[in-house]
């Protein structure tokens, strides 16, 4: 149980941050750097949030949940000793990753194949959607050079590329079911 009754502590004044497991590093550390954007692409649902109901607002709210654990995950490193923890760690697992493609499948089936590329745009929610797949996209580029350099949980790239795939279909879903999709058209303004 997290509890939290006092917000700042001074501890990071000297551009330093606590880790998962009690170390500190640089707060301009690619560790720090991957679970920083995660938590940026979390506030972006949450705009994304604002325009959606019913459905759509529980699937991004379990996103959302999914992203808190994403960034337990990154801000936690020594993955390949998590047996010999005291504590059990919180990692994102396959059934997260299997979830997001069942649902993109259920999304997609509606959609009719697409012709062009789709420019970000359409329906508020549609617009917010594409930006949170950005973000997605540099989270798992952020995640993606830490794995380079440290030992990082491969289901942590996985949930992050599917993510990135699911924002995508859910935009064409909400830009009712794709017709309302803003398409390409390419050497338009030549």
């Amino acid at each position: 149980m997290v509890v939290l009754n006092r917000i700042y502590t001074r501890t990071g004044d000297k551009g330093t941050t606590a880790l998962g497991d009690g170390s500190r590093v640089r707060k301009d550390g690619l560790r720090v750097a991957a679970y920083g954007t995660v938590d940026e692409l979390n506030s972006t649902v949450g705009l994304a949030r604002l325009n959606a109901a019913g459905a759509a607002d529980e699937a991004l709210e379990r996103v959302q949940n999914d992203l808190f654990d994403l960034g337990a995950d990154l801000c936690t490193p020594d993955f390949e000793n998590d047996a010999a923890a005291k504590y059990p760690r919180l990692r994102v697992v396959a059934d997260q990753v299997t979830r997001l493609e069942r649902e993109i499948d259920a999304m997609n089936a509606d959609l009719k194949p697409l012709r062009s590329f789709v420019l970000p745009g359409g329906t508020p929610l549609a617009a917010h959607l594409h930006l949170s797949r950005t973000v997605c996209r540099r989270a798992e580029r952020c995640t993606v050079t830490l794995a380079e350099a440290e030992t990082v949980n491969p289901e942590a790239v996985r949930y992050l590329n599917r993510l990135s795939d699911w924002f995508f279909v859910a935009a064409r879903f909400a830009n009712d079911s794709g017709r309302g999709d803003v398409l390409w058209v390419p050497g338009a303004n030549r």
